[in-house]
């Protein structure tokens, strides 16, 4: 039996940072179409119950599992104790409905979510307030971990962790109670080669987000210095396989870490253009695919 589980985001559907897309779609088309495709797991989004008994059973009629959901740390702003109570009702909803991770960022300084902002005008840290964060980070992860729920870190182009030298100060500065989101799409987009990073940062990857990148519109966006949401409108980002990512190499890199746990398609685009049940269809025979070519 596969030590990897299937899950797609809603992203596919309805942008949580551009409603504009994807708005008129109701969570129960997304569900249905989740699991039409053949997907076990969902993360959560904007239009998804944030209680227990209002979500599970919504997932359940569909046959999903909750494989996370987002967080939006800002411990560059608060206290680690001031993030421990924030954190309560989404600890409590990934708790209640059997989740083993918990995805998130930091978002008090980010500029990703404002399309009237360019990527180079992100907040960019020294070493010295990297190893300031990352004590914050790792107090806040050892207690999640107690919690039964492990942070899973989201490197995010725009966002104080996007570059390969960003992560290299993550993994200096931050303990092994902080695991990592991979994800491919954003690992291409601040400047890495996704496989080389998996092989580098394996043994703190615990949960994976897969998206494919259209080069072209990655390097049309740099030199204009765009947003990151006018990248996503001009269709940066596409699901995997349909792109210029080499998906065979980035899963032998996976397999080589003996990776266990959610394969999740987190690819963003606009809906009215690329039809979602058409993607998600796509997205789940490709991942098939390069899961039994790798023998995961």
């Amino acid at each position: 039996m596969s030590k990897v589980q299937l899950a797609i985001s809603p992203l596919t559907w309805s942008n949580d940072d551009l409603p504009s897309l994807g708005g008129n779609i109701s969570l129960e088309t997304c569900l249905a179409g989740m699991h039409k495709a053949g997907f076990l797991g969902s993360e959560m989004g904007v239009k998804y119950p944030r209680t227990v008994q209002e979500l599970k059973p919504k997932l359940e009629a569909n046959g999903l599992q909750l494989a996370s959901g987002w967080y939006s740390i800002e411990l560059c702003a608060r206290s680690v104790e001031e993030e421990i109570k924030a954190v309560q009702p989404h600890l409590a909803l990934l708790k209640g409905c059997g989740c083993k991770v918990m995805v998130g960022g930091e978002v008090s300084n980010t500029v990703h979510g404002d399309i009237n902002i360019p990527l180079a005008n992100r907040v960019i840290l020294t070493e010295k307030e990297w190893k300031e964060y990352g004590d914050k980070l790792t107090t806040f992860a050892d207690y999640l971990l107690e919690q039964g729920i492990r942070l899973a870190f989201h490197h995010h182009v725009g966002t104080i962790c996007e570059t390969p030298q960003d992560l290299d100060l993550f993994l200096k500065y931050t303990g092994e109670s902080v695991g990592l989101t991979f994800d491919t799409g954003h690992a291409t987009y601040g400047g890495g080669d996704a496989a080389q990073l998996i092989r580098k940062l394996g043994h703190r990857i615990v949960h994976l987000h897969t998206k494919d990148i259209r080069l072209d519109v990655m390097k049309k966006a740099r030199a204009h210095n765009d947003s990151f949401l006018t990248s996503v409108l001009d269709g940066v980002f596409t699901i995997p396989g349909d792109g210029d990512l080499n998906w065979q190499d980035i899963f032998a890199a996976v397999k080589e870490f003996d990776y266990e746990g959610w394969i999740v398609v987190e690819a963003e685009q606009d809906p009215a253009i690329a039809e979602p049940q058409t993607y998600a269809d796509m997205a789940y025979k490709n991942l098939t695919t390069y899961i039994e070519q790798a023998r995961l």
